[in-house]
């Protein structure tokens, strides 16, 4: 099985976003998380479905909610750069590569 590596930011954008969630609705941040771990077994399952948004970088959508999980394919693993909002502050991942 493929390792998927979350940089320090990602892991904590994500988590920002559930609690964020279930303030606004009970249940809703575990959903979140969810739709999260099944993108994530769907990039684990074919790495090179997702779009290309700059050289070496791949983005899959997260169902049901709008973000992106943003990463790059390494020889040994699969670095998630950004699960980034997809209305919010576009590019700014862009230092973490």
């Amino acid at each position: 099985m493929t390792r998927i590596v979350f940089l320090v930011p990602a892991e904590e954008e994500m988590l920002e976003a559930a609690q964020y969630y279930e303030s606004q609705t009970r249940g809703l941040g575990h959903e979140f998380l969810g739709e999260v771990q099944r993108t994530v077994a769907r990039i684990i399952e074919n790495p090179r479905l997702g779009q290309i948004v700059r050289e070496g970088i791949r983005r899959r959508l997260v169902p049901k909610f709008p973000f992106g999980i943003l990463y790059r394919i390494d020889p040994d693993e699969i670095v998630i750069i950004a699960v980034m909002h997809l209305r919010r502050r576009p590019g700014y991942w862009a230092d973490r590569v």
